[in-house]
Parts: structure tokens; sequence; C-alpha cells
């Protein structure tokens, strides 16, 4: 007898914790299945009839084999009754509050506090190096903090085919002119290709202990310490920025593919960093939606302040005048007042969108664009200017356009912009950036540089390892015609090619025998095999595409891939957001050659097959 009391002791005392879990957990008991009710009758009666037996354990082993023994019509009584219960509970039970959905862990190396700590150290000679390679915006940098799940809102909603964010039922697309405006960097120039001596490269790899892995962010901050200035500083300073803010990869350490385009320290200045930024967020989100990789790569600041710019949480008159670049206006108090905004209004993608009077997604700069005017913003005198206002007017352009007085007034407080319209008495006129490429348009100079991100003669660099010839494609393909003749294939349009990469090949040179364009046979590698795909050597800006194709074969299997060439000015690095064909590592042949089959056709008109 005192068994049988000690077990039903232990089973109530069992039931009861299980149910004060339960009711803490729902706010209420929930009702019990038709196995307990079978267990509960079955482990009084197995205790009373076994007093021998060691406890509750035994006991709902027991039951459990019982169970398993009985038939479905057996067990009805107990189903019954369940169900009775159960459809007394859900009637007389309110109905359960949903708890919020866990938000997902964002992982990411861009990260603003770790590069702000060593702008803080920098001495003023360091401060007119960084200005002197066109990253002098990034010297006012005031945030240290990315909201992460405002970032994690919007990689949901940026389209990376059609490079574009779609929040507040409309579509705004990014372009390498919002860069400029919101990060400061320039958006035009030559476009960042991989260049530089093989030797250079290895030494330079050398220098910074690059390993597969990368170069260590300790390493810089270490070298960045030291009050120099010159080229060392120059090239470890611009290492540090791309791999901790604007264009960070998911590794830890910076990538020291890098140091290929930071070869030649004095050419810095004239690349399109508003583009390489973009292009690099874009394949990196687009890497990391596929599943290669953990981390989210690219600028995510960026974004972020191109939503805060994009869409107003308060009126359209309570908007405050744009300062450009917008990093110098976004701060840890002035972020944190937009959250708290943001909450109040109920959440992300709740605001106005204001995108096109802020001149963003677009490509315009201003705040208010008029036809007969461009509304500049006044930067308060601890903010330097950068190049987008330098090149928008406000150094004098033979007397061209009429500059506001330096004593002008600004109302409110100094440290706020005032915008203020500036006429234009008589545009002026002035020839292309690539003049010197071939091109004899003569512009306006206030659509310069809509005429400069369509032109035709924009520089394409020559694809050969340690040649750095640059010029149009016109150019560029009677430079290869006649300096490496013997470096490439060429072939014939809508005819089928066979073509063999070495194993240690990333790259094959083709030119039409027809017209002499150049294209680009690039392999890449991947954990399963490699990448395969055709570029077209040309302007990005170019609208003309080729279609080809490229076939792998192994014995009775096949592999083919139809599509259509992307413009790129120069050898691809790694594999940007276009299609590819993935040719496993098994298709190789014995001595670890791709053997492949191809065809590019000089017209689109081409049927299925």
């Amino acid at each position: 007898m005192m068994v049988v009391m000690r077990n039903e002791q232990e089973y109530s005392e069992s039931e009861g914790s299980r149910a004060k879990k339960k009711k803490k957990h729902d706010g209420t008991s929930r009702p019990a299945c038709s196995w307990v009710h079978f267990s509960r009758e079955f482990i009084k009666e197995y205790t009373a009839s076994h007093p021998e037996s060691s406890g509750l354990k035994a006991a709902t082993k027991a039951a459990s084999d019982a169970w398993k023994l009985m038939s479905p019509d057996e067990k009805a009584k107990y189903t019954n009754r369940a169900r009775e219960v159960w459809d007394k509970y859900l009637s007389t039970t309110p109905a359960r509050v949903p708890k919020p959905r866990r938000q997902t862990k964002l992982v990411t190396r861009c990260s603003p506090g770790r590069l702000l700590n060593v702008l803080q150290r920098l001495t003023p000679d360091q401060k007119a190096a960084v200005k002197s390679m066109g990253f002098g915006s990034i010297l006012n940098l005031r945030c240290r903090t990315l909201r992460r799940s405002l970032c994690l809102w919007l990689l949901e909603k940026f389209n990376t085919v059609r490079r574009s964010l779609e929040i507040c039922g409309e579509r705004i697309p990014l372009t390498p002119r919002d860069v400029e405006l919101v990060m400061g960097l320039a958006s035009n120039g030559k476009d960042v290709v991989n260049s530089g001596p093989d030797e250079l490269i290895a030494e330079l790899r050398k220098k910074y202990n690059a390993t597969n892995r990368g170069i260590s962010v300790r390493l810089l901050e270490e070298r960045l310490a030291v009050p120099e200035a010159g080229e060392d500083f120059k090239r470890s300073f611009l290492l540090y920025v791309l791999g901790t803010l604007l264009c960070p990869t998911a590794r830890l350490d910076v990538s020291p593919s890098f140091l290929h385009f930071l070869t030649n320290m004095d050419v810095v200045h004239q690349y399109n960093w508003g583009k390489f930024l973009l292009d690099r967020l874009v394949r990196e989100v687009a890497r990391y939606r596929q599943g290669k990789q953990r981390a989210v790569g690219g600028c995510l600041l960026f974004l972020q302040l191109f939503y805060y710019e994009s869409v107003a949480v308060g009126e359209p008159s309570e908007l405050s005048p744009a300062i450009f670049p917008c990093l110098a206006s976004w701060g840890e108090e002035e972020i944190s007042e937009r959250e708290k905004q943001e909450r109040e209004l109920g959440g992300y993608g709740c605001g106005e969108v204001v995108y096109k009077e802020r001149g963003l997604g677009m490509g315009m700069l201003g705040c208010r664009t008029q036809p007969d005017s461009i509304h500049l913003a006044i930067i308060p005198p601890e903010i330097e200017d950068y190049p987008l206002l330098e090149q928008a007017g406000l150094d004098q352009v033979n007397g061209g356009m009429i500059m506001a007085e330096e004593n002008m007034p600004i109302s409110g407080n100094e440290g706020n912009a005032v915008c203020v319209d500036i006429e234009i008495a008589d545009p002026v006129r002035a020839p292309c950036r690539n003049a010197q490429y071939g091109c004899t348009d003569i512009v306006d100079y206030t659509k310069r540089k809509e005429h400069e991100e369509v032109c035709v003669c924009a520089p394409c660099a020559c694809p050969v390892r340690k040649c750095h010839f640059v010029g149009s494609s016109t150019q560029l393909s009677e430079h290869f015609s006649s300096k490496h003749w013997d470096s490439g294939r060429r072939f014939q349009y809508n005819s089928p090619l066979p073509v063999t990469l070495n194993k240690n090949e990333t790259f094959l040179v083709l030119q039409a025998e027809k017209d002499g364009i150049l294209f680009l046979l690039n392999k890449g590698t991947e954990s399963i095999g490699h990448t395969v795909m055709i570029t077209c050597i040309s302007p990005s800006s170019s609208k003309e595409q080729y279609l080809y194709d490229i076939v792998s074969e192994r014995g009775n299997s096949c592999l083919r891939l139809k599509s259509y060439t992307n413009n790129y000015p120069g050898r691809v690095e790694g594999s940007p957001p276009v299609d590819f064909l993935l040719v496993p590592f098994g298709f190789l042949n014995s001595t670890g050659k791709l053997d492949l089959e191809m065809c590019i056709w000089n017209s689109t008109d081409i049927g299925a097959d």
C-alpha cells in the first residue's frame, strides 16, 4: 500500500509540474491527449496489481508497451474522450496571441565603428593624403554601428537583378551617382579593373603577409598607426577602408585581390569608385542569397543611409535640407532619433518616399532641380568639399555660373545646410573627358556627366597581364591586333570553335576576325567545379549584346549554356551576378584541362537552336 501511495504521489507531482509548465507557457493548461487518458488508468491499475514494481518509471514503461499492442478500436475509447475535452477547451479558451518571429541574425564584416576609431587617430598630413586620393568624404564618417534589423529588411527588398530597392510600393533604382550622393565617392572615371605586373603583386602580397585567408585587419591598423603619409600609408588606408566599410567580403580579413588595382597610387583618384562599390554590393548580396556564404558582404552602410534619405517619416514640409554627401549628416544621435520615429510610425517602409526630392535614385544632383536652376546645398565650413560639388560649379567656370558671395548669410544654426538657387547665365560647353580616347563631342557642362555615362569612347583596359594600355574599345582592338596578336584566339561569328583552358588559365582572349571586337572566355573555380561565361570588352554603358553558346561534353553527358554577353571594360574579377555554366570537375580531361566548344553570333535574331 505504501508503494502504491508513493507511485501515485510521484505521478501527481509529475503531472502537476507538467501542468505548471504548460500554464506558464500558454496561460492555461492544455487538454491531455488519448495516450495520457489511457496511461492514467493503466498506471493506477498496474501499481495496485504490482506492489513490487520499482516506481512510476516501470509503470509508464508497461503502459507504453500495452498502448502499442492495442488495436484502433480499443484506443477509440480514449481518443473520443480526448476529442471531447479538446472541443470544450477550444470553445471556452480565448485565441492565443502569436509570438513575434525570432529575428534572423545578420553577419557582416561592414564595420563603420572600427574605421571611425582609425580615422580619429590620423594626422593632418595623413588626412591630406586621403583627400588627394578622392576619399576625403570618408573623413566625415560619424556613425559607428549598423542598424541590423533595418539592414535585414533592406536585404529582403533589394532586387539584385534590377539593382533597385522595392519599398513603400515603389521601385527605387540604385546607380553609381547615388553612391556619390550618399558616400561622396566619384561616380565617373575609369572602371576599377585588375592591373599591375605579377612581380609587383607578388611583392605586395609578401609585404602585407597576404595568405589564402586574406590580409590581416590588425596588421593594417598597426601600419596606419605609424605617422607617415606616403604611398605605403595610402595603400594601407585604402585596403583598410575597402575591407571594413566600402567592399567587405564574407571573410574576416581583407581580400588580397584589392592589391591588383592599388599598384599605382597616383591614379587611384581617377577610378569610378561609386560603380565599383555598387557592383561589389550586388555581387555579395547575390552570393549570400545563393547560399554560397554565411556573412553578407558589401557596403550595408550605403543601403542604410540611402533608405534614410529616400524615405521620410515626417511631412514633406518637414524635410531637413539635404547635405551632400549624406554620410556627413548621419551620426549616432540622428540615427537613434530616426529609428525612434520609425517605431512610432509602425516600422520600416511606412514613411513617404522622397527620393526624387532628394535627387536620389535618378542620378541627378540637388534637392529640387528646376529646368533653369541648380538647387545646391551650402556646406558648413567643417565639412570638406567633394568631387560632386566641385563638378557642379563651386569652382568658377569661365564666368558661366554666377557664384554666391563668400559672406552669404546662412539662416539658422551654422551647422545646418541652406539651399540656394544658383542661376546659370550661359551654359558652358566643354569637351568630353574621353576626348583622349577619341570622343569629339562638345557638351553643356551641366550635361557632361550624363554624356560620359553613355559615351561609346569610355576607356577599356587591355586584358593581357603586364600590359597597361587603356583606350576606347576601337583603340583597344587595334592595340591588341598589333601588340598581342599571339596572345589570344581569333574566331569567326556564327561558327563553332573548340577551345581548351589549361588548369591555371582563368581567361582566354577571343578576337573576332570580322570587326576585331574582343571577348573574354572567363573561368572561375567553385567548390564542385569551374564556372564559365563569355563577356565583351566594351564600356559598361554599351547596349550592344552578343548571343553565345558554350558546350561541355563527357561521354554521353552534355552541359550547355546559351546566353547574352555582358559588357565589362577589362578582365572580370571573380564571378559577377550574371549567367554562367557550372562544369563539374568530373568533366575535365585526364590532364586537368577543360575542353569546350563555343560559338558567338553577331546577330541576336537567332532561333532557339
